[in-house]
């Protein structure tokens, strides 16, 4: 049978075998790879009549329509990359494909990612060549896929790697460094860095109109790039989202639509509108371009530390894919020659306990995780039940020597207090979960207390202040009289400052 008429009839692809009820068309999920042995368990892929009719497979020499990534605006003999990228590879089968908006093998469903040359790259990016460009997160861009100049998010990157040394006292630890991208530009977030990949890459395929599902920090990234670049954006969020994020998104012109369930059911939406409307979708069929750009936060931390890599990163976990691409860059940088020592991290995963699929896979040995389906906490940007690299995630934290844990909506808010009070840092309730979790993991035994730790602040708290509300007291107010404030100060109960 064909593939095409495999996935028409729901079976999915031919190899692995696997039995019928493990390809899940209307799974309210976003696709994992694989879930349990043998199954692709939420592979959000649509199909319709009229396209099976007009494409030619394999559609990848000439791309003029679309399934769950190709896109039929892409330009038909545009496959010219940059001359360090190879082209895409299957992650799980390692099947190659040209470079093209598509986000999955047709062999087995595997997600693609970038490959590169890098023995071509080796003595091409030098430490010399990159202390000569500004510091952001283009001066990596060698590494990055894309054709020449960006074009999206020239001042991406280049967020401070900031020594802890009062929050490291307060967990019990003695080197500890905060990277703060809850500083990012434009949007106060890490997904600027992601959004800034994955809209260069859409402008080079000819793309006008651009989407995305997201839990408020994708959301608000690419409302903002895709008004800077000129292009139209379609924003679906789940309708519980925090205010500030949706504020933060609409400001920008984009066209956001609030979506009735949770995350995982509105990325299946946003893969139907994508098939429908041919539009690039940043964490659909743009993914695998996407997920490249969180390799520059692990580029510039290890630079910043003296071009060498901490014994541990503590990581928070959404769609999983963060920790993966940090490693990622730290083994890219040794394959070029750029780091003495082959990199030997340790990654440590962090989510809310109310939402907790990866680290629940961790934590109890299975090989994949199982989707939370009603994800209930107060860390919505990290809500993804059924998370499209969990699985990869897991197997990496695993095969660290890492550990991944979750923490409670209690302990998310005492982390986010505890890094503002003594760094100085506010960070979202993603920065929460990754502080409480390294606290937690230091009190297991997990992360040992004299060695070099890095912590990933991915958010401003500025986008999740409702989640403080019940923490803070109201400020002390008084008159003008000098008197009024000495006797303030003479009250027994220490004012609270706004």
């Amino acid at each position: 049978m064909s593939f095409l008429s495999r996935v028409a009839e729901g079976l999915g692809p031919s190899k692995p075998q696997q039995p019928v009820e493990a390809f899940t068309r209307n799974d309210a999920g976003a696709t994992s790879y694989p879930g349990l042995p043998g199954e692709i368990r939420s592979v959000v892929l649509t199909v319709c009549p009229f396209f099976i009719s007009k494409l030619k497979y394999p559609p990848l020499e000439k791309t003029t329509n679309f399934i769950a990534g190709y896109c039929p605006a892409y330009m038909e003999e545009r496959q010219v990359s940059s001359s360090f990228v190879k082209g895409m590879k299957c992650r799980l089968c390692g099947k190659l494909y040209p470079v093209t908006p598509v986000n999955f093998c047709q062999d087995d469903f595997g997600p693609l990612e970038i490959d590169y040359d890098y023995e071509g790259l080796k003595g091409v990016l030098t430490k010399e060549k990159l202390e000569a460009r500004t510091f952001n997160m283009w001066r990596y861009q060698e590494l990055l896929p894309i054709d020449g100049e960006p074009t999206v998010g020239l001042h991406v990157g280049g967020t401070p790697l900031i020594r802890a040394d009062r929050l490291a006292k307060e967990i019990g630890v003695k080197n500890l460094w905060i990277k703060n991208d809850a500083v990012n530009f434009p949007t106060l977030s890490f997904k600027d860095r992601v959004v800034a990949v994955a809209l260069s890459k859409a402008h080079e395929f000819g793309l006008k109109t651009v989407g995305c599902a997201s839990t408020g920090n994708l959301a608000n990234s690419v409302a903002a790039n895709a008004a800077a670049a000129g292009m139209q954006s379609y924003i679906f969020i789940p309708s519980d989202l925090e205010r500030a994020k949706v504020m933060g998104t609409s400001v920008y012109g984009a066209n956001v639509i609030k979506v009735r369930g949770t995350y995982d059911e509105v990325n299946r939406l946003c893969t139907q509108v994508a098939f429908k409307y041919g539009w690039g979708f940043v964490n659909i069929n743009l993914r695998p371009f996407y997920a490249e750009g969180s390799k520059s936060m692990g580029f510039e931390i290890a630079e910043q530390l003296g071009w060498r890599t901490p014994q541990h990163v503590v990581s928070p976990m959404a769609g999983g894919a963060l920790v993966g691409k940090v490693s990622k860059a730290f083994q890219e940088l040794y394959k070029i020659d750029l780091l003495k020592q082959e990199p030997s991290t340790k990654f440590y995963g962090a989510q809310a306990t109310g939402c907790n699929p990866i680290s629940g896979a961790v934590k109890n040995g299975w090989e994949s995780h199982r989707p939370v389906r009603k994800p209930n906490t107060i860390c919505k940007s990290l809500a993804i039940g059924d998370p499209a690299d969990g699985y990869f995630a897991a197997k990496l934290i695993r095969e660290s020597g890492g550990w991944a844990e979750d923490v409670t909506d209690d302990e998310i808010r005492e982390g986010m207090l505890l890094l503002a009070k003594t760094e100085g840092v506010f960070a979202e309730t993603a920065g929460g979960v990754t502080v409480a979790t390294a606290r937690k993991l230091v009190e297991q035994g997990r992360i040992p207390k004299n060695e070099e730790i890095v912590l990933l602040i991915t958010g401003n708290g500025l986008k999740t202040q409702d989640s403080l509300a019940t923490q803070l007291g109201e400020p002390v107010t008084i008159g003008t009289s000098l008197d009024e404030f000495v006797a303030t100060m003479e009250n027994t109960q220490e004012p609270v400052l706004a």
